[in-house]
């Protein structure tokens, strides 16, 4: 059934978070987990029709949003990065992935979080290169301000020596220029829905924002 449910976050975002979840414990399931999967199954009944909507006059601006959940895994202590990435109107790519390390705090999540989907956006540029399309100060956000503050201080700074070197090559990017990082407020931040479970009206929302609408045979013709 997780297998299944992989397969679908090609198409369905709105799955991913909830999915990821659940795939971590296919190893060794519960009664509860099951009961979480049945569930994902109902939705997806009353919400068939969803899918992505691509409309063909919008502008083609790379833009990205990062987030993470702090300590969101209640097993491992661990935070989830979330992150997405949109030519204009359209979303073309996302991710829900939990940390590989316990973080100390919710600055570096977050920190962590905007380093990988500045991974993400560099492959992006590197690839819409080929189709003559290119992009400089790419738009990225998070609605975490310290974290920020982090990207664009080159020294290093007493609340960032814990944090692996790897994850550091994003202040060379926004101090060349490639990438500019952006304050956006929790309510808009769109990549929430990737790190943790949302009520319905804040899904519904996000939903809209992320350009999935329900398509019934008289809104394809």
């Amino acid at each position: 059934m997780i297998g299944t449910l992989m397969y679908l976050t090609a198409s369905r975002p709105d799955l991913t978070s909830v999915v990821c979840m659940c795939a971590r414990y296919q190893a060794k399931p519960t009664e509860k987990h099951l009961h979480a999967v049945k569930r994902i199954f109902k939705y997806l009944r009353g919400t068939v029709n969803r899918g992505l909507w691509y409309p063909k006059d919008s502008s083609i601006p790379l833009t990205a949003y990062a987030d993470a959940d702090h300590v969101g895994c209640l097993d491992t202590r661990r935070s989830t990065s979330g992150c997405m990435q949109l030519l204009g109107d359209r979303l073309v790519n996302w991710s829900s992935k939990r940390q590989k390390s316990t973080t100390i705090s919710n600055t570096k999540a977050e920190y962590i979080a905007l380093s990988g989907c500045c991974a993400q956006v560099l492959w992006m540029r590197s690839q819409l290169t080929d189709y003559g399309l290119g992009f400089n100060k790419i738009s990225m956000y998070c609605d975490n301000k310290s974290a920020i503050a982090l990207c664009c201080n080159n020294d290093q700074h007493s609340r960032s020596k814990y944090i692996d070197i790897r994850f550091h090559f994003i202040k060379e990017q926004v101090k060349n220029g490639v990438v500019g990082l952006y304050f956006v407020n929790t309510e808009y931040q769109l990549a929430n829905i990737f790190t943790k479970a949302l009520g319905r009206v804040r899904i519904e929302f996000l939903i809209n924002k992320l350009g999935i609408r329900s398509f019934t045979p008289e809104t394809l013709k």
